[in-house]
């Protein structure tokens, strides 16, 4: 269904761009007569369309951008056709590709197909590609940046890889990871009954679910969008293997929201402005997207600010200012993870909506982490006594995972179907020194 209704917006597009070739100097009335209303067939498309509701230029300019994804010869065709003796065209625009041949429209050939050679009218056509409009706000759509001194409408026209995923395919892949998007998907298979964590942190988590639940309401029927920024900004810090990680992950399976965890050493760069540009490269992407945005490890991004002695502390702490301002201007879930509490900048808990101690887990807590990380198929033949365990051994709810995952693979290497004490106390001991732990 989205090719049929795919091709019959092409030829719209392709009956409007004929229309301003065949009157290149008219008052930019030509391609308006073209119908462009199209019958909601239950495509991706069309549900776009009925969606954003665009007028005939809004319209038009995102056809512009699509039609080279869809036939790569759509511009040199037409062209070819209305100028079969060649010759230069300026007016109508567009660049060449690095490895696309044929050409890509900019913002000249909008201007040129919407607008001719009509002054007033190229002006009002050139507010599409303002900051304040719906193509800028939802990342829908935009112009490259030019050299210094070119004019800004000779960018080329661009259209969100995400956006024509959906027109054309009717589903947004999530993102890969790349240089250009420095995050991991991270899922996981087990359910919150499966997590172990002190009352006091699991109440604190039961408000980061409250706002994901209620935050719509919250902005738009108790009218608090003029008094509290958007997103809900959270820091997470306790000894490794407490589980923050893994409450991101829980977080985002129980409310319907892909977790991302961002991968710092690709973020930052010894390069001056380079961090800011991969910050904003990747909040962009974010905008939005229903998404949660976990910083493990923060103290190497959000880590205390210096006193200036050289260029270097300056432009760091140009790195932590314009990192403040862009996830406090994050519309979602924004999770940073850190070991110690005191290595973040006071700058930025005092805008956490919530700060999350994960203390290594007591007795009682260890007692449970022991039970659950045994499947009952391979449950010990010895009746161990799980709470004089926890007691004897201070282990992390990782390193009772560790455990477990030795004693399993000790009973399979045994041929057996139960692990034993002596299987127990080998991983154990191989866990503590591990960790440089003396018993």
């Amino acid at each position: 269904m989205s090719g049929e209704i795919l091709n019959r917006a092409l030829q719209q597009l392709e009956e409007a761009v004929k229309r301003r070739l065949s009157h290149p100097r008219s008052a930019g009335e030509a391609p308006e007569k073209v119908s462009f209303r199209l019958k909601n067939d239950g495509s991706s498309f069309a549900a776009f369309i009925e969606k954003h509701k665009p007028d005939f230029r809004e319209y038009m300019t995102l056809l512009l951008a699509l039609a080279p994804h869809l036939r790569p010869d759509f511009f040199n065709r037409i062209i070819a056709e209305a100028f079969p003796e060649g010759g230069d065209f300026p007016e109508f625009g567009g660049v060449k590709g690095n490895n696309h041949r044929g050409i890509l429209p900019t913002g000249e050939t909008v201007l040129f197909v919407l607008a001719g050679n009509d002054l007033i009218k190229r002006l009002q056509v050139q507010q599409l590609f303002s900051s304040s409009h719906w193509f800028a706000r939802k990342h829908i759509l935009w112009l490259d940046q030019v050299q210094d001194g070119e004019p800004a409408m000779g960018g080329r026209l661009t259209l969100d890889p995400e956006v024509i995923e959906y027109l054309t395919l009717g589903k947004i892949n999530k993102p890969r990871f790349s240089t250009g998007f420095p995050a991991e998907y991270i899922e996981t298979e087990m359910e919150w009954n499966d997590l172990v964590l002190h009352t006091s942190t699991r109440n604190q988590i039961g408000e980061i679910e409250g706002w994901i639940r209620h935050n719509e309401a919250l902005m738009r029927d108790i009218a608090m969008k003029k008094r509290v920024k958007p997103g809900y900004r959270v820091l997470f810090y306790g000894p490794p293997g407490t589980g923050k990680t893994l409450t991101a992950t829980l977080l985002g399976k129980q409310t319907g929201k892909d977790v991302f965890r961002i991968d710092l050493s690709r973020v930052i760069s010894k390069y001056i402005g380079e961090t800011e540009k991969n910050l904003s490269r990747l909040f962009d992407k974010a905008e939005d997207k229903n998404w949660v945005l976990f910083f493990d490890e923060a103290d190497a991004l959000f880590g205390k600010r210096t006193d200036i002695r050289d260029a270097h502390d300056k432009y760091a702490n140009q790195e932590v200012a314009y990192l403040l301002q862009r996830i406090e201007s994050f519309n979602g879930l924004v999770i940073l993870a850190t070991n110690q509490r005191g290595n973040i900048d006071d700058a930025f808990v005092r805008r956490f909506q919530s700060v999350i101690h994960f203390p290594m887990p007591g007795v009682t807590e260890r007692a449970e982490i022991w039970k659950k990380s045994f499947p009952e198929n391979i449950a010990n033949s010895e009746n161990l006594d799980w709470q004089k365990i926890a007691s004897r051994y201070e282990l992390s709810g990782a390193g009772i995972v560790n455990v477990a995952h030795y004693c399993a693979l000790a009973m399979l290497s045994g041929n057996r179907k139960t692990i034993t004490g002596n299987d127990l106390e080998a991983a154990i001991m191989r866990e503590y020194v591990k960790e440089g732990k003396v018993i």
